[in-house]
């Protein structure tokens, strides 16, 4: 499945009555299948849930929990790359050279790793003890 029609199609169904910034997020596991999200919003900011987020949580749900890549589209100017908190969470999962694909509505693309989104990252191997 094209990890780009997949995110967005799941874009469409974003729940964004607040920002009206609609983001899909479609994720390809080791296994060869695909898990998307969609951003969800809450009244209650900041209760809402990315659309990376919640593609993350169908993935662990779908008994997945490696990611072999990435793709995000939002209606926007420019690519929009995940928070940071989403960066981590792709880290959690994603090998640094795991490939990510931003891209908006009006066709543009760009292609980064995890390592180019999160620099530095914080991982288990920080949690060792001595």
């Amino acid at each position: 499945m094209d990890l780009l029609k997949a995110a967005t199609e799941v874009r469409e169904h974003a729940w964004a009555p607040y920002s009206r910034f609609k983001v899909g997020a479609a994720i390809r596991a080791a296994s060869g299948r695909v898990y998307v999200g969609c951003n969800v919003e809450n009244v209650a900011y900041p209760e809402g849930t990315c659309a990376e987020a919640g593609a993350i949580a169908a993935m662990v749900a779908g008994g997945d929990t490696v990611i072999e890549e990435v793709c995000v589209i939002a209606d926007s100017p420019e690519p929009v790359p995940p928070c940071g908190g989403c960066r981590q969470k792709i880290a959690e999962f994603a090998a640094q050279g795991v490939r990510v694909t931003l891209a908006t509505t009006q066709g543009k693309r760009k292609v980064m790793t995890v390592a180019d989104l999160l620099p530095g990252v914080f991982s288990a191997a920080h949690m060792g003890r001595a």
